[in-house]
């Protein structure tokens, strides 16, 4: 365990025993840092369900393509904490995020704080003392009330797909979801709203309209789809012919097109930068093609291995569009390997993949408390409608698949998704390295 991970354990200790979503406590301890917050470069300011990551993916890949320095913000990690921060296109070291750390520890003086509050009060700080062109700062939870929710004003607010999520936190009324994430919108700040339900685009365009922010929106003042395996992009300054997103799923167009919006509001990159952004992107654990490693070596012979972190119902209705997609392309039995959360709506995550899935295979996540059991993740499954086993581990439940797959299909390769949660992601990357 490096330095930084024995501080983070710390820093966990801190946790309010009630946690209320406010930004009293991150405010407090950025004006005893000396207000970072207000030094920073001009700010992408990224809220949503879904597609948060991709869309700050796409964003930072083209700006870095007009030849800009960028930092950036996600959350969660996959595989280490330095994930979250890329500072000018690196991520932060050990040695500085260690400091950094203890700095806001000392500072915080014991005081009650939560643990995504007082990193990003750290992240902020890395960014003010490092030079760059521009900062994407994703939301970790929510939105008016999110620790990222400091800053004055942005150069352009975000709002991607909204859906249910956090239900603990967020509450289920979808449109009460909405207004909570338009809470990043600022007067006169322009607004970037991507594919929405209407009800929900109505409830941003309300709040941006008392706010005085004028509004882009998806479907309305910008548009993209696939043609003739290119992506075809439009808005009021006129039309792109750009290659399909590196990122693989007809979501991943809407994510770009929304990156697009944002980037050309604000005058930032060339058409040239975002064709190059298109083609370079990265953002892993999203429709993620495994080639090789020990899981692989399990896979039957020629099979498809993906990998997915999407958790919601949301979000497994746009996996289940790029299945059907690949689908179309190349058919081949699919099979799902699953752990989830249990605080996730595995219910409904599920029943997006009706008709498409042979068979679930159920896995517990490793090392994570809040984890569903494989029997209890195999229940949902079922009252999803879907056919599922539960395994003991994900190798064995690679095993299963391979099984299966020979005695289902001896001709042709199957087609194997891992998903359910980010954090099994992130453990299939880690002992598939």
């Amino acid at each position: 365990m490096g330095g930084s991970d024995i501080i983070l354990e710390r820093l966990l200790a801190l946790h309010p025993k009630k946690i209320d979503l406010v930004l009293d406590r991150v405010q407090r301890l950025l004006a005893a840092l000396g207000h970072p917050e207000r030094r920073l470069p001009p700010v992408i300011h990224v809220a949503g369900t879904n597609g948060k990551g991709s869309t700050c993916a796409f964003s930072r890949a083209m700006l870095e393509a007009q030849g800009l320095k960028v930092h950036v913000y996600s959350s969660p990690h996959l595989v280490r904490f330095h994930e979250r921060i890329r500072l000018a296109g690196n991520l932060i070291t050990e040695s500085e995020l260690a400091a950094l750390l203890e700095e806001c520890e000392e500072v915080n003086g014991g005081q009650p704080i939560t643990f995504f509050e007082i990193t990003t009060a750290a992240a902020i700080l890395a960014f003010a003392r490092h030079k760059a062109d521009a900062l994407v700062l994703e939301v970790g939870l929510g939105g008016k009330y999110d620790a990222t929710n400091v800053i004055e004003k942005p150069r352009v607010a975000v709002i991607t797909p909204i859906g249910l999520d956090h239900a603990e936190f967020l509450g289920t009324d979808v449109a009460g979801i909405a207004m909570e994430k338009a809470g990043i919108i600022k007067p006169g700040v322009p607004v970037v709203i991507g594919a929405q339900e209407d009800l929900l685009r109505e409830v941003i365009v309300r709040r941006a309209d008392v706010l005085g922010a004028p509004v882009v929106a998806f479907g309305q003042d910008f548009f993209a789809h696939q043609e003739h395996g290119r992506m075809v992009y439009q808005d009021m300054a006129g039309l792109l012919d750009l290659p399909l997103p590196r990122l693989v799923g007809p979501h991943q167009i809407e994510n770009a097109a929304t990156a697009i919006a944002a980037l050309r509001q604000s005058d930032w990159v060339k058409d040239t930068a975002i064709e190059k952004g298109l083609r370079k992107v990265e953002w892993p654990a999203r429709m993620q093609r495994l080639s090789h490693g020990p899981l692989i070596d399990l896979a039957p012979k020629d099979a498809e291995v993906w990998l997915d972190g999407g958790h919601n119902p949301h979000g497994a209705g746009a996996i289940a569009r790029t299945l059907a997609d690949l689908e179309d392309r190349a058919e081949k039995p699919l099979y799902l390997i699953s752990g989830m959360l249990a605080n996730k709506d595995a219910v409904g995550f599920f029943s997006a993949f009706r008709g498409l899935v042979r068979h679930v295979v159920t896995v517990a996540i490793p090392e994570e408390e809040a984890s569903l059991g494989a029997g209890a993740l195999y229940d949902r499954v079922r009252a999803a409608g879907l056919e599922a086993t539960p395994a003991e581990n994900v190798e064995d439940a690679m095993l299963q698949v391979a099984a299966m797959a020979r005695m289902d299909d001896e001709d042709t390769p199957p087609r194997i998704l891992i998903c359910g949660s980010l954090y099994l992601a992130g453990t299939i990357l880690i002992e598939n390295a």
